[in-house]
């Protein structure tokens, strides 16, 4: 730092330059008395502290011009550097900052960009609370947890699943389902919020049943990462979701014969025994899905079905109609699964096949378009039990048929159709090939057995 001196009415004054800085040094003299002696002259040093803003000039007093020199050129740099501020700190701020930098220490972060931070956390947790939330933060977010996807989490269940011997339809359909809420969430399954399920629950296009199933499987799915620490404990964003209400007021849903036959006409061939056994057996998806070949007894006209194949898990025998027996006949196997898919095909080949019953209009041929049949969830075995309850009028024979208490029959299912449109439902045949002759007249139901003899039939069963 360079000087320049000239001399003013009081003393001297020598201006410091740095850059385009200046910083003035008063000199002045003071005479100092000594006991005995004459008194002697000394020169003291004023610096001008002009740190503290225009108007508010201050002025540092020293007794070595070496100091003054030293005190200017701080001063200068920090003007320079635009670091005002730190002109102004008195020794106790000094000591602070020094302890600040201290404790900031294995931070790679700039002091100023520390303290913004806390202040925004201040602000944001309304008061000293920043610690307390950080624990919690660590406690839900844990810096050693691994990462893992809603993806990874889900396969790690189903194989857990296939290791305990759960059965295939069952894994399946955890597959499935599971499926579906990985596609929804493509993230660390840690990350997922509350939020973020309900809006993918309310965003299904699904019975409310359909709905209430999804949920339940996406919460055993949050469940199963919270008992493995993917996730902290009380942290299944399920669970504060809105749960699915089902009412069973809802009148049921069931097909007219013209909608079944367009759905079989539609159906691929091997899927026609598929929709036949719901439609005239009332068999549910599931059991179909669990039915083997071997438990089809078309030469004693009766579907077994073991207890580990029922929902209710209870043996019970389904009658074969005599079209339903036109419609099993051709794809009838001795052993092997009657739907050996996944159940993921299950519901695309249901999709497709009410959507191809469907056709736009054309022009050329004069065809009017015609709407798709709606799949309705459920509509193939409520209709079954529905038509049968008109053609026979035994609640208590149609409740053994088809696993249902006769109560649930009597309320869900009596009066909903007529025996004449029973008549028309159990008539749907497949078409006899050209050359082959007519369909062959439909062999009429069994009538109800008396009831000692039913329960003589089941009891040797």
């Amino acid at each position: 730092m360079k000087f320049t001196t000239s001399e003013t009415t009081s003393g001297k004054l020598h201006t410091g330059t740095l850059g385009n800085v200046t910083v003035k040094i008063y000199e002045h003299s003071r005479k100092i008395s000594r006991p005995g002696k004459r008194p002697a002259a000394r020169s003291v040093f004023q610096v001008v502290d002009n740190t503290h803003g225009k108007g508010n000039r201050r002025l540092r007093g020293f007794s070595t011009w070496a100091e003054a020199a030293a005190e200017a050129e701080r001063l200068a740099k920090l003007i320079s550097t635009g670091q005002t501020a730190a002109a102004t700190l008195t020794n106790a701020d000094a000591a602070s900052f020094g302890r600040v930098k201290e404790l900031s220490r294995g931070i790679d972060l700039p002091l100023e960009l520390i303290v913004a931070r806390y202040v925004e956390a201040y602000t944001i947790l309304g008061g000293d609370r920043v610690v307390e939330a950080a624990k919690d933060f660590n406690r839900r977010h844990p810096v050693k947890r691994a990462a893992r996807s809603v993806r990874k989490v889900a396969d790690e269940l189903i194989d857990l699943q296939t290791k305990r011997g759960k059965s295939t339809l069952t894994v399946e359909d955890t597959r499935w389902r599971l499926a579906r809420v990985a596609n929804a969430f493509k993230m660390d399954v840690a990350r997922v919020t509350t939020a973020d399920v309900q809006q993918w629950l309310d965003g299904m296009k699904a019975a409310p049943r359909s709905v209430k199933n999804f949920r339940a499987a996406a919460s055993g799915l949050f469940k199963f990462a919270e008992a493995r620490g993917y996730i902290a404990k009380g942290e299944n964003p399920v669970a504060s979701t809105e749960r699915i209400k089902i009412r069973n007021s809802e009148p049921i849903a069931i097909y007219t014969p013209a909608e079944l036959r367009r759905l079989l006409a539609a159906a691929k061939d091997s899927f026609k025994p598929v929709i036949a056994l719901q439609a005239f057996a009332g068999l549910r998806s599931a059991e179909v899905m669990r039915l083997d070949w071997r438990d089809v007894k078309l030469a004693r006209g009766h579907i077994e079905l073991g207890a580990d194949k029922t929902k209710t898990a209870s043996r019970r025998l389904v009658p074969i109609s005599a079209n339903l027996r036109e419609w099993l006949t051709p794809h009838a196997k001795k052993t092997g699964k009657v739907f050996p898919h996944t159940r993921a095909y299950f519901h695309e080949l249901q999709r497709d096949t009410a959507a191809a019953t469907g056709h736009e209009a054309d022009e050329k041929t004069g065809r009017a378009a015609l709407a798709a049949v709606e799949w309705k969830q459920n509509a193939l075995r409520h209709s079954a039990i529905s038509y049968r309850v008109a053609e026979t009028g035994d609640v208590n024979r149609i409740a053994l048929e088809s696993g249902n208490s006769p109560a649930m029959i009597f309320q869900h299912y009596r009066e909903l159709v007529t025996p004449e449109d029973a008549l028309l439902w159990f008539a749907i045949a497949p078409a006899k090939a050209k050359g082959k002759g007519k369909a062959a007249p439909r062999v009429p139901v069994t009538p109800p057995a008396p009831v000692a003899n039913r329960n003589r039939i089941l009891q040797m069963n």
